[in-house]
């Protein structure tokens, strides 16, 4: 397949990932959005046009540059949610589109699909088989992602419910998979989101949507802060699951302990939408408060008595701490006095004196070849 060429113009170099990390090696576009925008061209103009997976607004400005409106776009961080608004801003393009939940909202009656491929192939089977039952006959989906974080498997999973899936040439490590033809039919068989599961070893549900991290299994760093979650501030009446992904943590405080209420709060909705469901099929929905937020910033001040945390310490492909201590920075302020924060993190990333110094005096609970818990008392 041939490579149009770049509709000239957009000022991709604009771009801002705030209110995201910013760091000179961070970058809010990158040549997979420019290779999916310059091989849609002009299919972009004439309304059904959706995007899902823009990190900061690359592809829906550059498609609201070229004349399309009435964008749906899914994004599922809310700091990318936020950045996209704030460069529509300041490139004059907002109202040139609306967000929208991954339903079938975001792809009824699609014409064409602008997608950044997710690297989890559930999450991709989710995208797939929700445009596949929803869109038009005739969707056109153009999904790209740097070579390095695509794989065959990708072609296989758009093949389970597309009959045509066209592999382009690759431009600056980037390469888009053109998909045409859905089976709505086999998406019907496949769609299976939210996906549950027991846990043996904590006698927990996990539920989980295809872009949750760890799905339906409990990750080794929060089975470690779960083996002595019992311990952690036993005479707390409020608590938060800070980055709750599919909210276990936030389950089993709600589970072992029936007088707390408890706030689950994730940046991702892929992860609140699967904690909500976690909550619910422990019977503990009651509560757990399910909200999607960038950290705690809707959270009062001095409001918590107990917050837990796997912080993550990658953003995108790159090894970052940035997001860790910002969660350290909230944990601090919404901590009530006395209170504390309970953090399994990487022993190699030596996160102590950050908590030392952001939230309080820190104290080693556990600690196993890979991973530290630390408890951190607010003064």
């Amino acid at each position: 397949m041939s490579t149009p060429p770049r509709a000239p113009g957009f000022p991709y170099e604009r771009l801002r990932r705030r209110p995201d990390v910013e760091a000179p090696n961070l970058f809010a576009s990158d040549s997979a959005d420019r290779l999916i925008a310059d091989l849609a061209g002009d299919t972009v103009i004439g309304g059904g046009l959706v995007v899902v997976g823009d990190a900061y607004g690359a592809l829906t400005l550059a498609a609201a540059a070229r004349g399309a409106d009435g964008i749906r776009v899914h994004q599922d961080l809310l700091t990318g949610e936020r950045a996209l608004d704030a460069n529509a801003v300041d490139l004059g393009l907002q109202g040139t589109y609306e967000h929208h939940p991954l339903d079938d909202s975001l792809v009824r009656g699609a014409r064409v699909v602008l997608l950044r491929l997710p690297r989890s192939l559930d999450a991709l089977a989710e995208i797939a088989t929700l445009i596949a039952e929803h869109a038009r006959p005739d969707v056109t989906v153009y999904a790209g992602g740097m070579l390095k974080h695509m794989t065959t498997a990708m072609n296989a999973v758009l093949a389970d419910v597309f009959g045509e899936v066209h592999v382009s040439l690759a431009r600056q490590k980037a390469r888009v998979l053109t998909v045409s033809e859905p089976h709505p039919a086999a998406a019907t068989v496949l769609d299976r989101w939210p996906e549950r599961s027991l846990d043996a070893e904590t006698g927990l549900w996990v539920c989980a949507h295809g872009a949750a991290f760890a799905g339906t299994s409990v990750d080794i760093g929060t089975r470690l802060l779960l083996s002595v979650l019992d311990r952690a501030v036993p005479e707390a009446r409020t608590a938060v699951d800070l980055g709750c992904g599919t909210g276990v943590l936030a389950s089993a405080l709600a589970v072992g302990r029936p007088a707390l209420r408890v706030v689950a709060t994730d940046q991702s909705a892929a992860a609140v939408a699967s904690a909500a469901a976690t909550a619910s099929a422990n019977g503990v929905a009651e509560r757990v408060t399910v909200v999607r937020d960038d950290g705690l910033a809707s959270q009062p001040d001095a409001s918590a008595d107990l917050i837990v945390l796997n912080p993550p310490f990658h953003i995108g492909a790159a090894v970052h701490t940035g997001i860790a201590h910002r969660l350290f920075a909230d944990a601090g302020r919404v901590l009530a006095p006395g209170g504390e924060l309970w953090t399994v993190w990487n022993s190699h990333l030596g996160y102590r004196p950050a908590l030392e110094r952001t939230v309080g005096p820190t104290r080693q609970i556990a600690r196993n070849t890979k991973f530290t818990v630390t408890a951190s008392r607010r003064g």
